[in-house]
């Protein structure tokens, strides 16, 4: 008799800032563990090195799902290097440093992130608020929360290290996008699952969705993701 197939394994990686609590709405079925993030050794830590030893977490022989959201999703696809047999799935997030939205391009490019606070959003909620497509109530608070407990010295690192991703001989991943993400808006790229009405913050206000499509990837390990 065949033998029984082995349970999925996820391990969620939050945006940038955030933590497990973007993950409590989602409903998957499999063994799931969430990677908190850790603090940069220096201010210039290179990605490669912090993803190395966000990977340590993971054995090297272990087939599993790695999903990242927003910034979550650079950093797995830097941990997919060190780890062969994981596969990725990015949430509101990019597969390449191509990818980055003209928006970002242009703070990139003018340096704006050298002289503005990594804290601003959190003297101006409303602002991130509609940034991040939140809804009023529950998830408002919850953004807001995140939003204070933001430090500075690792915020200031993540986005220096977004604009520097060398993305070169990255691995594939599957991508799930929002069609209101203001942050990663859909482009012309090829995207495999667009959430309808979905915004940079969708991992927990389109829960049952995101939830739906990671079980369906799970279900089955092959290369290339199933259709929906």
């Amino acid at each position: 008799m065949p033998s029984e197939a082995a349970e999925p394994v996820f391990y969620l990686i939050p945006g940038l800032g955030a933590d497990e609590r973007i993950f409590t709405r989602l409903t998957l079925r499999g063994t799931v563990h969430v990677l908190h993030w850790l603090q940069p050794t220096d201010p210039d830590e290179p990605l490669p090195a912090y993803a190395a030893r966000m990977a340590e977490a993971i054995p090297l022989d272990q087939r599993c799902w790695l999903v990242g959201v927003s910034f979550g999703g650079t950093v797995a696809l830097e941990m997919a290097r060190l780890r062969p047999l994981a596969l990725v799935a990015l949430v509101s997030s990019i597969p390449e440093a191509g990818a980055l939205p003209p928006l970002l391009r242009l703070i990139r490019a003018t340096g704006v992130q050298n002289w503005v606070p990594p804290q601003v959003l959190r003297w101006f909620p409303r602002v991130g608020k509609w940034y991040f497509g939140v809804n009023d109530g529950e998830e408002y608070e919850l953004f807001k929360h995140i939003l204070n407990e933001q430090e500075p010295r690792y915020t200031r690192w993540a986005i220096r290290s977004l604009f520097r991703w060398d993305s070169r001989d990255v691995g594939s991943a599957v991508q799930i996008l929002g069609t209101k993400d203001r942050i990663f808006p859909p482009g012309p790229r090829k995207v495999e699952y667009l959430i309808e009405g979905g915004t940079h913050f969708m991992v927990y206000s389109h829960a049952a969705e995101v939830s739906r499509i990671l079980n369906l990837l799970a279900s089955d390990f092959a290369t290339e993701p199933p259709i929906v």
